[in-house]
């Protein structure tokens, strides 16, 4: 039964939706796609870990059809964007991509001409977006993550290391992922079956014969530099400051004097980040919204994207009659 329902949905876009573009950021190149009118509102869609703007195979032509100007844009280190680093950037982590999702808003997007943008996060995405909100709410009309990381920790920490611990905990973190064999790992996952069992961890349903699904992940993690952006990743994340995190994040958002609505959008069966932490999380933050999908996992705007679009479109209709 579950597997009728998800074949039903699934695989119903290509990956080669809209207009594949590139823009530089700091001398960094970045791809990125876009769809739909020109003068429509503008939405921004931003992957997980390990996924590109090709993920969004199921969901963007759906939004540009419900008149939206739809991009989707690879963050540094995944994708078709930079992955060879090199002086320019030495590690990768939240307030870098929201940093580049700041560029891209003024630069492309232009939301001083087309208005306050949609951005729709998953996972790591969504961890991007309200990164990008916490510092330019001004640029952002409302976030719809699916889902959020980072909830495991609902409390910001209240006590602190001192400099000196925190500095030799930096240093064991860069020798652990320069001793650690990622360009290895990589490519054993990404050339074996390991691969679907690494997806799978993601999706409720079975991804055995998604062939294309496993071509938008292993492709860009076939690439030459692909084990250095993930070294910069894996060090910039475990070495950020506490106030880059979710927790901070959200307890500064819930301070904003003009604070745009939050929508989260949940799978039910998440492996990753399971549905109870969700429920607590809004528990805590009462102001944010929760939604929950039946038979999803982790990937929930790819897995069941009917079900997920109807939920996005929905939020948008009712954000914009309630104004």
């Amino acid at each position: 039964m579950q597997s009728n329902i998800f074949n039903k949905e699934h695989l119903i876009g290509s990956p080669d939706w809209g207009e594949s573009k590139y823009w530089t950021y700091n001398d960094l190149r970045v791809h990125f796609r876009v769809t739909g009118n020109e003068s429509n509102p503008p939405i921004v869609l931003i992957h997980g870990f390990g996924a590109s703007s090709d993920h969004w195979r199921n969901n963007a032509e759906i939004f540009a059809s419900e008149g939206f100007r739809v991009f989707a844009i690879d963050l540094i280190g995944f994708g078709k964007s930079e992955q060879n680093l090199q002086s320019k950037k030495k590690y990768l982590e939240n307030q870098f991509w929201a940093n580049q999702l700041v560029s891209f808003l003024d630069e492309i997007v232009d939301v001083e001409k087309n208005g306050k943008v949609i951005l729709i996060g998953n996972s790591l995405g969504a961890l991007t977006a309200i990164t990008t909100l916490s510092e330019r709410p001004e640029l952002i009309k409302t976030i719809i993550a699916a889902p959020l990381p980072e909830p495991v920790f609902i409390n910001p920490i209240k006590f602190s290391f001192p400099s000196w611990m925190l500095k030799v905990k930096s240093f064991l973190v860069k020798i652990v992922f320069h001793l650690f064999p990622i360009k290895s790992l990589i490519n054993l996952i990404s050339s074996t079956k390991l691969i679907t069992f690494a997806l799978q961890s993601a999706y409720f349903n079975s991804i055995s014969n998604d062939t294309q699904l496993k071509r938008i992940v292993t492709v860009p993690a076939r690439r030459i530099n692909a084990y250095k952006a993930l070294r910069a990743m894996c060090i910039g994340m475990s070495n950020r400051q506490d106030s880059a995190k979710g927790p901070y994040i959200i307890e500064k958002i819930k301070n904003l004097p003009n604070r745009p609505p939050i929508l989260l959008i949940w799978g039910k069966e998440d492996k990753l980040i399971p549905i109870f932490l969700a429920k607590k999380l809004i528990k805590l933050h009462p102001w944010l919204k929760l939604s929950v999908i039946n038979e999803a996992g982790h990937c929930l705007h790819d897995e069941l994207p009917k079900h997920f679009n109807q939920i996005v479109l929905k939020w948008l209709k009712n954000l914009k009659t309630s104004k």
